[in-house]
């Protein structure tokens, strides 16, 4: 394993910049709060829960909380760093400091492999939705006003995206705040028109784990999923006011985040509605839970919120995409074409992670059998190859800091390193479930294979790189 000696806290590499001008700091505090916040509130939430619920049943509350305090270990290692070493690469910058170029180039370029892929998924998502609305107008057609809308906020200056990722989410926490009291006040039994189901529905139809221990991992694994998006704050954050500040808030308020929005959320739900309501898993718990209310307009409130989702998710992740190719390009990981910089914006790299994304559109069209899903495969566990390059580079750099700047540790993690090897100990154990599921075994063996490409690919670029240095 290669170590390379720590770089200055930027992404550019100790040779000539690819770019004329540096990333603005047009983020405010409130962007990149709200951001934090809206963050762990996406698509995925919404619909994707109904299969984990499905599954485990009422156990897929304590899949949440399981999965929710690994993701808490994984953000708050992440914070520790980027709040000692703010950079628009985030982890792979990270990655880069700790092992060496081969990890951060393995660890930027999965992650915007999936990035772009999800903007193509959340883009023909909502084109279903508003086709379900306007009936006879084509989907390609949304999805090419959707991919220039947010090709046009994020090709503007960096504060256009804040502000649509501010009122993105604002509106998520309003529908999601307002599902909590609901559903809180239905439970209790005071919520005018319904009556409490007590604690009904977690102990009957089978009990708290209706489908065993194998419902239970096919839910914690769904769960693990959800979580996906959270690292983008982070990468946000380089170009705020204060990147240290805004890092060690977003961090310090996950755990809250997590356990109010998730694990409040599918506490509600299975104790308004039977896990085994065939309305989870067909039209999403949300919807389900909202009907058993009798909440008029139940299914046109969430797809709208449904919407709202996957357009914020849209702009993230093409937003995020675009800085981790501009970063990886500055550290000379990538054609340099993409990582020019004008007026602030990466403009290439935001084409780039755009028409990339248009084209896994395409894919699902022109090959719906064998190539879109064999993507779709491919990125199935590309998070959790990341939070592995997170923790072992927090567990690298955390002794690297204490010894070289401690005073750059403003963010810490808990009971390091024991907690650090627990939360790797843990991404172990979710791999071997992975691999012991049938329905995840082919995204984890696809994964791998992609994650092995990119470790050789940049590996051969290291020792490239190390031979023109000698010579």
């Amino acid at each position: 394993m290669s170590r390379t000696p720590a770089p200055p806290p930027t992404d550019a590499p100790a040779s000539a910049p690819v770019a004329d001008s540096a990333l603005t700091h047009g983020l405010k505090q409130r962007h990149l709060s709200m951001i934090a916040l809206g963050g762990v509130i996406g698509a995925g939430l919404f619909v994707g829960s109904g299969a984990g619920i499905a599954a485990a049943g009422p156990s897929i509350v304590l899949a949440y909380g399981i999965s929710g305090l690994l993701v808490m270990f994984v953000m708050r290692m992440l914070g520790e760093m980027s709040a000692a070493n703010p950079a628009s690469g985030s982890f792979s910058v990270h990655a880069e400091r700790a092992i060496g170029p081969w990890a951060g180039f393995t660890a930027g370029w999965s992650f915007w492999v999936l990035l772009c892929v999800a903007v193509g998924l959340e883009a023909i998502g909502a084109a279903k939705i508003v086709t379900g609305w306007l009936p006879g107008t084509p989907e390609w057609a949304w999805v090419a006003l959707f991919m220039l809308v947010f090709l046009g906020t994020n090709l503007a200056a960096v504060k256009n995206f804040g502000e649509f990722e501010f009122w993105f989410a604002a509106l998520k926490v309003v529908a999601i705040t307002l599902f909590l009291v609901l559903g809180v006040l239905a439970i209790l039994g005071v919520l005018p028109g319904t009556d409490s189901p007590g604690g009904s529905n977690l102990t009957g139809e089978g009990g708290f784990l209706p489908n065993g221990s194998d419902g239970f991992i096919i839910g914690l694994l769904a769960s693990v999923f959800a979580y996906g998006g959270l690292e983008t704050v982070t990468i946000a954050a380089a170009e705020s006011e204060n990147p240290v500040r805004g890092v060690a808030k977003a961090v310090r308020t996950a755990m809250w985040r997590i356990a109010v929005f998730y694990v409040g959320s599918m506490a509600v739900i299975v104790t308004l509605v039977p896990w085994d309501d065939p309305e989870v898993a067909e039209v999403g718990p949300f919807y389900a839970a909202l009907d058993r209310l009798g909440i008029s307009g139940a299914a046109e409130i969430m797809n709208v919120v449904i919407l709202v989702a996957l357009l914020s998710a849209m702009n993230a992740n093409i937003y995020g995409a675009s800085r981790m190719a501009r970063s990886l390009v500055a550290r000379g990981q990538g054609p340099r074409l993409i990582g020019t910089v004008s007026s602030g914006v990466p403009r290439n790299a935001v084409l780039a992670s755009s028409v990339f994304g248009f084209l896994c559109v395409l894919l699902s069209y022109w090959r719906p059998d064998d190539v879109f899903p064999w993507l779709l495969n491919m990125i199935g566990a590309v998070i959790l190859v990341v939070w592995v390059f997170i923790a072992v580079s927090q567990l690298i750099l955390r002794s690297r800091l204490e010894r070289e700047s401690p005073e750059k540790l403003v963010v810490r993690m808990w009971l390091f390193p024991v907690l650090t090897i627990v939360a790797l100990l843990a991404m172990a154990g979710i791999f071997f479930l992975m691999l012991r599921q049938p329905e995840t075994r082919d995204q984890l063996l696809a994964t791998g294979a992609l994650t092995a490409v990119l470790i050789v690919t940049g590996l051969v670029r290291q020792k490239r790189a190390e031979h023109g240095a000698r010579t």
